[in-house]
């Protein structure tokens, strides 16, 4: 019976704390900022994703306008989408518009922080802060955790050329 309790509580402490390692997120007023994540990277990569969700519980809408962070060069804003038949990338220089009573998910093949220039390799299990900015929310400083290198892999992984090095307008 002792054992049987005793193996009851571990199991429950293990849930509860298997939970808060897998979701972590960060209010900012009327702004919800959930799960912010990286993929590790390989060895010599230049670049790094970040990904998170952004849920806008006002009435007015606001704009992630920028996002800093100590583990590159520097840090933009950007979208991925289909030209063509070609995956194109573009920073996204205005920002991304958080919709008042909507969410943004910032997610691999779509709109997604990018890192460039990486001072050291990302590794999973590991975690770096950020800082995001929003035009009328102000600041709010994250901590991005690092998964594997195959976590939620984007639709078209492998299947579609992709054009990473243009950097110019989608569609020209």
């Amino acid at each position: 019976m002792k054992t049987l309790r005793t193996l009851a509580l571990a199991s429950g402490l293990a849930l509860l704390t298997t939970g808060a390692a897998l979701a972590h997120g960060y209010k900012l007023g009327a702004l919800e900022i959930g799960h912010p994540w990286s993929r590790a990277t390989p060895k010599s990569a230049p670049v790094g994703g970040g990904y998170l969700t952004i849920t806008n519980t006002g009435t007015t809408a606001d704009r992630l306008v920028a996002v800093s962070a100590d583990v590159s060069q520097k840090v933009e804003l950007h979208e991925m989408a289909v030209v063509d038949g070609v995956m194109k990338m573009r920073a996204l220089d205005d920002g991304v518009v958080v919709p008042a009573g909507g969410k943004v998910e910032l997610k691999p093949g779509g709109h997604h922080v990018m890192f460039i220039g990486l001072k050291a390799q990302f590794a999973a299990g590991t975690s770096f802060k950020g800082t995001l900015t929003f035009e009328k929310a102000g600041k709010v400083d994250v901590e991005f955790q690092v998964e594997d290198m195959a976590a939620k892999m984007p639709e078209h992984s492998g299947a579609m050329p992709m054009d990473h090095g243009a950097m110019k307008p989608m569609g020209q």
